[in-house]
């Protein structure tokens, strides 16, 4: 059995050890360190094994195989071979499930999911809108949803998403596109019944209780950011647009979402909102909402955008060309661009070898750095990278991995690892 350095959190406890005996003056000579189980004496501190594996892999893939890595689809049926012939043709890193997946109840639905994946170690992001009552794909799910959460306490909707969380995970799907943050007094709006409380502190309560149920079963995700609540127009057929400035967006829809970011929500769905005192483009293409996103709430994970084929049905010329709002897309730092492909890709579609194509050309011609790529790659690998509960390295590079020396090996009779 390969030996392991000692633990971060084992590391951590160390150092704040040595941080204390500083702070308090301390001269007496501290008593040597206990003995670390699997640490053979003379042992450099390992490296985070999974830190090498994503440089290694990035540093292998070509341009086109991260790009693609960026991309999150849709394709209808049941047919999980056609399914995966179509992520393995492309190298996609992301399959949506929608209703027409379905073909049964969440073990059935298993068996779907988890012929998806061609490789074990980096599997495919699967996702699923997972709201309960209205939005649901899992049919099964019973537990309480928006409309009966708004006027519960807030432990209510953490055993909801609790709840539904497990059946998402029974599901064989890793992330849930399910936690609305969204808030509005308006009755009358598109996003108001899908809501989880009547203002913004009463929706952060339960944005963060809902996070918090699923922690640990599913990856939660936060939508529709900045705020769909601020219009009452439906960003399926429109672009949503609203006249408030930012001091009056931080103290409304500003609160749920930052409630949810600090329970540890680790996705984030951008929606295609347009706050013309902010920012002159809808927020899945704007390089000012996601650095709003990023620098003012803090949040550190992955971006991913609403469906891009949603800006063309809302019949503005300036947002027909699926291509073009990709690229955008990417350039405003989303991580991940979701297209929700219709079973007729030529009535509201796009080309994938098209789309492909396209992207590498925007590196090419520098609309798109290269480095911003590899950020958010960098981030969605490590999604991918936890998922398949994997620890090497992509390619093994012997015995500083794991904290070893070939003194330390020798003196333990043990032969060296690589």
């Amino acid at each position: 059995m390969r030996r392991r350095g000692p633990t971060r959190l084992g590391r951590a406890a160390a150092l704040a050890l040595a941080a204390v005996i500083v702070v308090t003056g301390c001269t007496a000579e501290p008593p040597p360190p206990e003995p670390q189980p699997g640490r053979l004496v003379g042992a450099p501190a390992p490296l985070d094994v999974t830190e090498v594996y994503l440089q290694q892999r990035i540093a292998a893939m070509t341009l086109r195989e991260k790009l693609a890595a960026l991309v999150m689809v849709h394709v209808p049926g049941t047919d999980a071979a056609r399914i995966r012939s179509v992520l393995d043709r492309y190298g996609f890193g992301g399959v949506i499930i929608m209703g027409d997946n379905v073909g049964g109840p969440a073990r059935t639905v298993a068996g779907l999911t988890g012929a998806l994946s061609s490789e074990a170690g980096l599997p495919v992001l699967t996702a699923i809108d997972q709201e309960g009552g209205i939005v649901r794909r899992l049919r099964e799910d019973d537990a309480a949803a928006a409309r009966e959460l708004r006027g519960l306490p807030a432990s209510a909707a953490e055993q909801a998403f609790r709840t539904r969380a497990a059946l998402v995970a029974e599901a064989g799907v890793l992330i849930n596109f399910g936690i609305v943050a969204d808030v509005t007094p308006d009755s009358s709006s598109f996003i108001r019944s899908r809501t989880l409380g009547e203002s913004p502190s009463a929706a952060a309560e339960r944005v963060a209780a809902a996070v918090r149920g699923e922690l640990g079963t599913v990856l939660s995700t936060l939508k529709h950011f900045p705020g769909h609540g601020a219009s009452p127009d439906d960003s399926h057929i429109s672009i949503p647009r609203s006249s408030i400035g930012m001091r009056a967006w931080r103290a409304t829809h500003a609160v749920p979402f930052r409630a949810g970011i600090e329970a540890g929500a680790p996705l984030v769905m951008m929606g295609h909102l347009q706050f013309d005192r902010i920012s002159p483009l809808p927020a899945s293409l704007s390089p000012t909402w996601v650095t709003i996103l990023r620098q003012q709430l803090g949040f550190d994970g992955v971006i991913v955008t609403d469906d891009l084929l949603m800006l063309q049905r809302s019949g503005l010329p300036e947002y027909e060309n699926p291509l073009r709002n990709a690229i955008r897309a990417l350039a405003a730092g989303n991580d991940i661009v979701l297209f929700v492909l219709p079973a007729d890709p030529g009535s509201v579609g796009v080309d994938l070898t098209g789309l492909l194509d396209a992207l590498e050309r925007a590196v090419g011609d520098g609309r798109l750095v290269e480095a911003r790529i590899d950020a958010s790659l960098h981030r969605v690998l490590s999604l991918r990278r936890a998922a398949s509960g994997l620890v090497e390295p992509y390619v093994d590079c012997g015995p500083k991995c794991w904290g070893e020396s070939p003194r330390s090996l020798a003196l333990a009779d043990v032969p060296p690892t690589g």
